[in-house]
C-alpha cells in the first residue's frame, strides 16, 4: 500500500501534519521543510493554544470544498468545529491533482482526509499514553481533548502536540477510523468555514485583491479568434484621466490553448479610468479566416454532416439493415447553441512580476496550470511562480482556463508594477470558451410489439482539442465518452457515427462534466 504519511514537524511551537496526495489515489512519504510549510501537500496544523489549521488544495467556488475539507479530517480528529480554521494552498504539484472540476474534490479525497485526522488522532493519543503511563487503549480523544477515565486525566489537545510531533508516524494499517455510525460532522450541517466574511464583506475574491502601487488593465481583444489590429490610435485613451498607458499585446498565433488573445491593454489607477480609456479607443481590425462565421449558417453546415455517414465509433449488429427492415421507422434532429459559463464573477487575476519571479492571485480552479502557463509566458522556471487561490464567484468550468492569468503576468513584466486584469461580462460572453455547438441525427428501428431494434446516431461538434491543435474536428474519444459511445441501451443493432466541424472559437469545458 502506498498509504504512508508524512513525519510531523515542529514548527514556532506547533505540531504539523503532512500528507502528499497521489493521482492515483495514495498517499506518499516525503520531508517537509520546517521553514515552508505550503511545500508539503494537506497537512493538520495543530499549535499549543490548541488551534487546528487545515490547508485545503481545491479551489472554493461555492460548492464549500473548504469546509467540505475540513468536515472530513476533523471528523476523525475528533476536533472541535470552532476551534478550526482553513487556509487555501498555494498552486503547487506537491498537493498532487489541484484541479477543481467534475465534482470530485471530496469523491476522491474522502479516505485519504480521514487518514489524515485518524493519523493526528492516534499520535496525539500515544503521547497522552506516554506522559500519563497508561495503556492506548484506555486513552480516548473527543472534543479536542485527550482523556483517561480511570485516572481522571484529561488534557487539551495543544498540550501534547510537542510530544506527539517526536513520535513515529502510524503506518495505515494502525489506523482505525470511525464507523458511519458515529459520525458527528461528515453528513451533517455544520457552520460554513467562509460565511461569516461572505455575509461581512471581507472575503476575497478575484476582483478584490490589492497590492501596493498596483494598476488596473481592462483589454480590447480581436472580435473574432485570431484577429489582428489593423491600425489603432490610442491618443483619445490617453487623454483620460487615470490611464497611464496603452499596451499592445502580441498577436495570438496558434493553437490557442490558454494564450492571451492579442488585442490592446489599457493600464489606469482604477477600473473605471481604464474602461473609459478602453472606449476611446479607435481600433480597425483584421478578422483572418474566422470573419465569415455566422452561428446560422454553421447550424445548417453542422446538420449537412449529420446527414451524411461520419466516422464510426461504437457498432453493434446490422443497423442499416434493421432499419431497413423495420415496422416502424423514427428520425429526429437536434441542434444545441454555443454556451458560455458565465460566472457570477468574471475572470481577474493580479500579477506582480520581478527579475526573481511572478506572484500571482486568481479565481483559478486549476492552480498548477495557471502556474505553468504564466511560467511559459514570462520564461520562468514553474517554481519561480506564485499563485494565489482566492475564492470563486462561480466557475463551471471558464476558470480551469487561465488565460486571463497570463495576460495579467504579461501586462505586469511590461508595466513594471502590479497589474491587475478584469474581464467586464461583455468581455466575457464575447472572449471567453464556449461550449460547443453541436448537431445531432438520430434513427431508431422499432417492431412490431414497438420494441427498439436498431439505433443509429451521428453527432458533430467542434471539439475541446481543437482549442490546443487548430486540425482536430471531430468529436474526441473523451467527449464521447460522456453520453455518446457509452450510451448503456441493449439494442442489438446499433451504429454511432462522429462527424467533422471545423472550430471558429475557443471550445472548452462547461458544467457539468460526466452528471
Amino acid at each position: 500500500s502506498r498509504r504512508t504519511f508524512l513525519r510531523s514537524s515542529l514548527q514556532g511551537g506547533g505540531w504539523l501534519l503532512s500528507l502528499q496526495l497521489l493521482p492515483g489515489g495514495g498517499l506518499l512519504a516525503a520531508e517537509v521543510d520546517a521553514n515552508d510549510i505550503w511545500q508539503s501537500n494537506l497537512f493538520v496544523a495543530i499549535s499549543p493554544d490548541g488551534q487546528v489549521r487545515i490547508t485545503c488544495h481545491r479551489s472554493e467556488m461555492g460548492q464549500q470544498i473548504r469546509t467540505a475539507v475540513a468536515q472530513i479530517v476533523c471528523e476523525e480528529l475528533e476536533a472541535d468545529w470552532s476551534r478550526v480554521v482553513v487556509e487555501q494552498a498555494l498552486g503547487d504539484p506537491a498537493y498532487g491533482d489541484q484541479n477543481t472540476d467534475g465534482s470530485r474534490s471530496v469523491r476522491r479525497n474522502l479516505t485519504r482526509l480521514r487518514q489524515a485526522g485518524a493519523s493526528a488522532r492516534l499520535l496525539l493519543r500515544q503521547a497522552a499514553a506516554q506522559q500519563w503511563e497508561v495503556p492506548l487503549e484506555e486513552v480516548e480523544a473527543v472534543g479536542h481533548r485527550l482523556a483517561h477515565t480511570a485516572s481522571d486525566r484529561s488534557a487539551d489537545y495543544g498540550e501534547l502536540v510537542a510530544a506527539a510531533a517526536r513520535l513515529p508516524l502510524p503506518e495505515a494499517e494502525q489506523l482505525t477510523l470511525k464507523p458511519r455510525s458515529e459520525w458527528r460532522l461528515i453528513g451533517h450541517a455544520v457552520a460554513s468555514i467562509d460565511l461569516d466574511p461572505v455575509l461581512a464583506g471581507t472575503a476575497i475574491y478575484g476582483h478584490d485583491v490589492r497590492v501596493p502601487d498596483m494598476q488596473v488593465a481592462v483589454i480590447a481583444r480581436p472580435p473574432v479568434l485570431y484577429g489582428r489590429i489593423k491600425s489603432l490610435d490610442d491618443s483619445a485613451a490617453l487623454k483620460v484621466p487615470g490611464v497611464s498607458k496603452v499596451i499592445r499585446l502580441p498577436d495570438l498565433e496558434a493553437p490557442a490553448a490558454f494564450k492571451p488573445l492579442g488585442g490592446v491593454a489599457v493600464i489606469a489607477s482604477s477600473t473605471w479610468a481604464a474602461l473609459r480609456g478602453r472606449q476611446a479607443l479607435q481600433i480597425e481590425w483584421t478578422h483572418g479566416d474566422n470573419a465569415s462565421y455566422a452561428s446560422k449558417a454553421y447550424r445548417e453546415q453542422l446538420l449537412a454532416s449529420v446527414r451524411e455517414a461520419g466516422e464510426v465509433t461504437r457498432e453493434a449488429g446490422d443497423a442499416a439493415a434493421a432499419l431497413e427492415s423495420a415496422e416502424q421507422r423514427i428520425s429526429a434532429e437536434y441542434t444545441a447553441p454555443h454556451l458560455a459559463q458565465a460566472p457570477m464573477e468574471t475572470p481577474a487575476a493580479t500579477a506582480r512580476v520581478s527579475k526573481d519571479g511572478a506572484e500571482i492571485w486568481a479565481c483559478t480552479q486549476t492552480p498548477q496550470s495557471t502556474r505553468n502557463v504564466v511560467a511559459q509566458t514570462l520564461g520562468l522556471q514553474p517554481e519561480q511562480v506564485k499563485v494565489h487561490v482566492t475564492l470563486l464567484g462561480g466557475g463551471f468550468g471558464r476558470k480551469s482556463k487561465p488565460d486571463f492569468s497570463a495576460e495579467a503576468a504579461w501586462l505586469g513584466r511590461e508595466v513594471g508594477k502590479p497589474v491587475k486584469v478584469i474581464w467586464s461580462r461583455e468581455d466575457d460572453l464575447r472572449n471567453g470558451y464556449l461550449h460547443s455547438v453541436s448537431a445531432q441525427r438520430l434513427e431508431a428501428g422499432l417492431d412490431a410489439d414497438g420494441q427498439v431494434t436498431a439505433w443509429l446516431h451521428r453527432t458533430a461538434f467542434p471539439p475541446i482539442p481543437s482549442t490546443f491543435d487548430p486540425s482536430a474536428d471531430k468529436p474526441s474519444d473523451g467527449e464521447l465518452r460522456l453520453g455518446f459511445n457509452d450510451t448503456p441501451f441493449d439494442i442489438p443493432n446499433l451504429r454511432l457515427e462522429r462527424g467533422s466541424a471545423k472550430a471558429h472559437v475557443r471550445i472548452g469545458w462547461l458544467r457539468s462534466v460526466a452528471n
